[in-house]
């Protein structure tokens, strides 16, 4: 039987038991969509190659050392591990994620037909500079799931299974996001000023 007609779990054993060319055929297999959910979340082509570079690493090393859970699936648990690095990037560099859609326009941009004043143009920016600033005021799932979302474009139930929680919860807390963003809206200035 050759690798390609091997199960990911009979993959992960032979890796373990140290046969270091099923853990190729293992990147191979999902290095697409392992890869694409990382890229979408950072949107920067190198700092995605970097950080499933630290996925695979960090896949080996809990792997090598006898700590992989077989209850879960392979690529969900990779997944999770890339999502996880993504969020430890943002909080060590802590700064706002540029939030750009795939033509590397800002997500809360709104298409007008009308050629804009400079000073809606300013008023414009300075509301999505104050929500990007209020998007760190939001408890920690909150805010996962609005960036995810919008930043990251995937569907509440890619959301819901990168975090390990049902689809309502993800709907749920992005519910509870937008409702407190709304609020500190209206309460900004006191927010911004802190």
């Amino acid at each position: 039987m050759s690798f390609q007609e091997k199960t990911d779990q009979e993959l992960v054993h032979l890796y373990i038991q140290g046969n270091e060319a099923s853990l190729s055929e293992l990147i191979n297999r999902h290095q697409s969509r392992i890869y694409t959910s990382i890229y979408l979340l950072v949107k920067d082509e190198y700092l995605a190659e970097d950080i499933f570079q630290d996925t695979f690493i960090k896949v080996i090393r809990t792997l090598k050392a006898g700590k992989y859970n077989e209850e879960g699936k392979f690529l969900p648990w990779v997944l999770r591990i890339g999502h996880n690095l993504v969020i430890d990037h943002f909080r060590k560099e802590k700064r706002n994620p540029t939030i750009t859609n795939s033509d590397g326009f800002d997500i809360f941009d709104v298409l007008g037909i009308h050629d804009e004043s400079m000073e809606e143009k300013m008023v414009k920016q300075q509301t999505h500079d104050d929500l990007k600033k209020l998007i760190h005021y939001l408890p920690s799932e909150q805010k996962e799931v609005l960036i995810m979302r919008h930043y990251g474009e995937l569907s509440f139930k890619d959301i819901a299974e990168l975090t390990n929680v049902s689809i309502n919860t993800a709907l749920g807390r992005m519910r509870y996001a937008l409702n407190n963003l709304r609020k500190m809206m209206t309460n900004k200035e006191q927010l911004l000023k802190a």
